[in-house]
């Protein structure tokens, strides 16, 4: 997976962590697939289809290898702060933050060797998102989750 499939599975996944893909998380992925220069060359529907598929499929296992796949990939600094800035857009797009998207926020933070204060410079208002109040091994809170597939074009 490249750092362009990692950022766009990065939205996926905090779409998805609170076990709800609401349509202003859908419209958000619309909208950075073409005003983010390392989205739009993504097929971002395809890509995301497939990975409710694999979701439906997988359960929480999918987030986990998520996870891992991102503790694995070496990234710089900037590719770093882009997940975070993502990671926070995703979980505020509809507007309703769930404890089970900062947890999983933190999970991804976990993975990330950026400073605390380089994420708080941008986001000052996220302390909350950067405090370790979770224990990392235990699993997200909801299963048998299924999502739909999504469509770009239908409004």
């Amino acid at each position: 997976m490249n750092a362009n499939e990692l950022l766009l599975k990065t939205v996926f996944c905090c779409m998805a962590c609170d076990g709800d893909i609401a349509t202003e998380e859908i419209e958000l992925v619309r909208s950075l697939s073409s005003a983010e220069p390392q989205l739009a060359s993504l097929d971002a529907e395809s890509l995301i289809n497939s990975w409710i598929a694999s979701i439906n499929q997988q359960g929480q296992s999918f987030l986990h290898d998520y996870l891992h796949e991102l503790a694995q990939v070496a990234l710089s600094a900037e590719e770093q702060m882009q997940i975070v800035d993502l990671a926070i857009k995703t979980i505020e797009a509809d507007n309703k933050i769930e404890y089970s998207e900062i947890k999983f926020f933190k999970k991804i933070r976990l993975r990330l060797s950026i400073d605390d204060d380089l994420i708080l410079a941008k986001h000052p208002d996220k302390e909350d998102f950067l405090l370790p109040d979770i224990i990392e091994t235990k699993d997200l809170e909801w299963t048998n989750i299924n999502f739909d597939n999504i469509k770009f074009d239908a409004k």
